[in-house]
């Protein structure tokens, strides 16, 4: 098989784009459910009695409502990143360095998104801000962090270059160079 790093590359950007279409399909045929999940999380209402941070509490629903499609417009755009991204590697897996790398923007750029949505969306700003953390009906954030640290895992992955064929000669020493 050629080139099965930039195959496994397509593969995984894929894998994430299809998982943020699921993700953004499932926000806007089950708009409710998660609705209810943003404004318990935003108002505060089932963290810890009486803890001293429920000045951040917002219980205004129009705030919930616009935080609520930011998420849903995010992770549908989180989705046609990677989506096309995985598309574009696949398609140029044979290509040189330039024109692949030039498609791999696309992955950067949906994990880049990925990781401002649920780690400083659900993480820092859900589970942190708002004490999410508190919550036992509300919490995302062991969620938050699997999916976070897929990303992470993923961005590494992509950013890997396979290494050129290497043939020995007697006296020459071991190149590795990138392609």
């Amino acid at each position: 098989m050629k080139h099965p790093l930039r195959l496994l590359q397509a593969f995984t950007l894929f894998s994430a784009g299809l998982f943020a279409l699921f993700v953004f399909a499932g926000n806007l045929m089950d708009y409710d459910s998660n609705y209810q999940f943003v404004k318990h999380v935003l108002s505060m209402d089932t963290t810890f009695e009486g803890n001293a941070l429920m000045w951040r509490a917002i219980t205004a629903p129009w705030v919930w409502t616009v935080g609520y499609i930011g998420i849903i417009v995010a992770e549908g755009v989180f989705a046609v990143l990677a989506i096309v991204g995985a598309v574009k590697l696949f398609l140029r897996r044979a290509a040189g360095v330039a024109e692949y790398d030039a498609a791999r923007k696309w992955g950067y750029a949906a994990y880049a998104l990925g990781f401002a949505i649920w780690f400083i969306g659900f993480i820092v700003i859900g589970s942190e801000w708002f004490a999410m953390w508190q919550s036992d009906t509300w919490n995302g954030k062991d969620t938050a962090m699997g999916i976070v640290t897929l990303w992470a895992g993923f961005a590494v992955l992509l950013a890997m270059n396979e290494p050129r064929e290497v043939t020995l000669r007697e006296g020459e020493p071991l190149a590795r160079e990138n392609r």
